[in-house]
């Protein structure tokens, strides 16, 4: 079955009562025609799985019976990837959806010294509109019961700042230090750099706010493909180590 998305609010354990509205049922009732009596998944995207059987199909939402409900478990291994905007958006949605199929916890569209693509602030929040649907198409599609968290742009500045992370990482074409870290059970966050990398003074700078340089190999990766390594290198990490968390 295809799991599909609802706030919190319209799930009423207790009831035993799902309501799904807005995109989620135009997908649910318009694309895939679902009918009532048919069995749905639906998760909340903070760990609520229902098993769930549709009641009813109206003009702008549905309901459903919830047959079984569970919690499932928050991964302990979180990672972060801050990512510059780049100059052409699709690749920046490229590396949303793949990115969201490998794991990742949470996204950062992220403003550098080199970073070509600053939207204004009402172009942002369109974007921002469909960067969230594009996470939730690819969580919806890879199964996901916890959806990365999306935030708003935020500079360099802002970025190295941030605090609550066991390892920090920037990947450098300049750095000749193989990424040997331990990511299983910690939370990670990787700061990649747009077309053009980081500075040296930024590197140096992320380097005094405690971040640790790292290489992705001799080749100049992409953007968005060193975001993907990242990602790809903490599920490579957990998969090694048999952690059942992410599959």
């Amino acid at each position: 079955m295809e799991l599909f998305y609802t706030t919190r609010e319209h799930i009423d354990i207790d009831a035993g009562r799902i309501v799904i509205d807005s995109d989620e049922f135009h997908h649910l009732a318009r694309v895939l025609r679902k009918q009532k009596g048919e069995l749905i998944l639906v998760t909340d995207g903070n760990g609520i799985r229902c098993e769930a059987r549709i009641s009813e199909v109206g003009k702008s939402s549905l309901e459903a019976e919830i047959l079984d409900h569970r919690l499932v478990g928050e991964p302990k291994t979180g990672v972060t990837v801050a990512l510059s905007m780049l100059k052409n958006p699709q690749r920046f949605e490229w590396f949303l959806e793949k990115s969201t199929e490998l794991g990742v916890s949470s996204i950062i569209p992220m403003i550098t010294a080199r970073t070509l693509a600053q939207p204004s602030k009402e172009r942002v929040q369109g974007r921002l509109k469909r960067w969230k649907t594009i996470v939730l198409s690819a969580a919806r599609q890879s199964k996901r019961c916890y959806l990365p968290a999306l935030s708003e742009p935020l500079t360099f500045a802002q970025v190295s700042a941030l605090q609550g992370y066991d390892l920090k990482l920037i990947p450098y074409e300049a750095s000749e230090e193989a990424p040997k870290v331990e990511c299983a059970g910690k939370k990670t966050l990787f700061m990649i750099g747009g077309e053009g990398g980081f500075t040296d003074i930024e590197v140096e700078k992320a380097k005094t706010a405690g971040f640790c340089e790292i290489s992705l190999g001799r080749t100049i990766l992409r953007a968005e493909t060193a975001g993907i390594f990242a990602v790809a290198l903490v599920r490579t990490r957990l998969l090694g180590e048999e952690r059942s968390e992410w599959f």
